[in-house]
């Protein structure tokens, strides 16, 4: 199997489309259709023929107020008549690995490796933080043990 060193789309790009919904990280069914080249409807209709493949965990509808609040966070003003009628769907990274069963182009599956990839390399990041956040503690607390010391010692030849 030859692998593809040239990206697509840059995985900066794909970084930018993961938003944080319900302590989820997802991405918009609109994002995926731009990443994928194919209409929104198209995605979706995929979706509802094969619609036991994608339980809540893996993907979900917006309600009206989570839509009309990213609306607002990322436009700022919500102007009447220029928003979709129907609320997004919203994928998480197996919902998305999910995706890559019901499209079946070649530009899909490239997509969606390098998508997997980007979700790879955020828990990657994910972990290396939450390791240098343990020996960042630990490091305070061994310290803290010698400045008490250092503090105490002070104390006495001060009493």
């Amino acid at each position: 199997m030859k692998k593809s060193k040239t990206s697509l789309i840059p995985q900066e790009t794909i970084e930018g489309k993961i938003l944080l919904i319900r302590n989820k990280k997802i991405i918009l069914d609109r994002e995926l259709s731009l990443l994928y080249g194919v209409e929104t409807k198209q995605l979706t209709r995929q979706v509802r023929r094969n619609i036991d493949r994608f339980p809540d965990d893996f993907m979900f509808q917006l309600t009206r107020e989570e839509y009309n609040e990213l609306l607002r966070c990322q436009i700022g003003t919500l102007k009447r008549g220029q928003h979709s009628k129907y609320l997004p769907y919203a994928f998480t990274e197996h919902g998305i690995l999910m995706l890559s069963s019901v499209l079946n182009s070649k530009k899909a599956i490239q997509v969606n490796i390098q998508i997997m990839r980007t979700f790879t390399k955020l828990r990657e990041m994910l972990t290396t933080h939450k390791d240098l956040q343990k020996k960042i503690v630990a490091m305070e607390g061994k310290y803290d043990k010698q400045f008490k010391v250092v503090f105490d010692l002070k104390n006495k030849l001060l009493n």
